[in-house]
């Protein structure tokens, strides 16, 4: 069992910028890779960024690319979302999740593939 803990969200103009942090309850957390996906009211559960256990493996959702950065700290357990020049269409619940096919050499972009998944932190960008 591996618990997830969201935390950074919150209210902000667009334009602005917010970085959000996902604590992971395992000592393997290494050998897993992370992923972000949001979701809007009405909307389903979209892929926004992955990243590979080593880090070297970052897919991006292309309505995100040139704004958010992924990263990982693997002696922290914790992964990161760097979101910048936020707009309103951003505004959604952003989970983190852990896919633990440690065999994946790039992270997958579809929810059902991931095992475990944080309760998500709001994330509001006003216009």
């Amino acid at each position: 069992q591996v618990q997830l803990v969201e935390s950074g969200g919150g209210l902000v103009q667009a334009g602005g910028s917010l970085r959000l942090s996902c604590a992971a309850s395992t000592q393997t957390f290494r050998n897993y890779a992370m992923a972000w996906f949001r979701q809007a009211p009405g909307k389903e559960r979209e892929f926004v960024a992955g990243i590979s256990r080593s880090g070297g493996s970052t897919p991006y959702a292309d309505s995100v690319k040139g704004r958010f950065t992924i990263s990982r700290d693997n002696a922290k357990n914790t992964v990161y979302l760097q979101m910048n020049s936020l707009k309103p269409e951003d505004t959604a619940v952003y989970y983190c999740a852990v896919d633990r096919a440690t065999w994946r050499r790039i992270p997958a972009t579809t929810p059902g593939t991931y095992d475990y998944w944080g309760p998500g932190t709001q994330v509001t960008v006003s216009s």
